[in-house]
């Protein structure tokens, strides 16, 4: 996966202003803010689309719905909206599953 970006960031090919990591799951600073806060959080396994999931992936989903949580908590935003564009017809740009984390708080 060389040419996705958000593999080459996990991989510390390019920068990104990093705000959470662990085995599983990264989260940074997106370049194209749509609000005054605006995270991705991403897999650290590679996975194309929302439409590539299957039930071996449940447990990383979860995961990563507990890390939006718990970004949002630790950056203090009384309120969010997490938000999956999935597929081309969908709005998704990076084909890497990602989950904006987004707040006006």
């Amino acid at each position: 996966m060389n040419e996705c970006i958000f593999c080459r960031i996990i991989n510390k090919e390019i920068p990104a202003q990093i705000i959470y990591e662990d085995d599983n799951v990264i989260a940074f600073h997106d370049l194209h803010p749509k609000a005054k806060t605006h995270y991705l959080v991403i897999p650290k396994k590679h996975i194309a689309s929302m439409l590539e999931v299957n039930d071996t992936d449940t447990q990383l989903l979860g995961d990563l719905c507990v890390k939006v949580n718990d970004i949002a908590q630790d950056h203090h935003l009384e309120g969010y909206q997490m938000h999956i564009n999935v597929g081309a017809k969908g709005g998704q740009e990076v084909f890497h599953l990602h989950i904006h984390l987004l707040s006006n708080a």
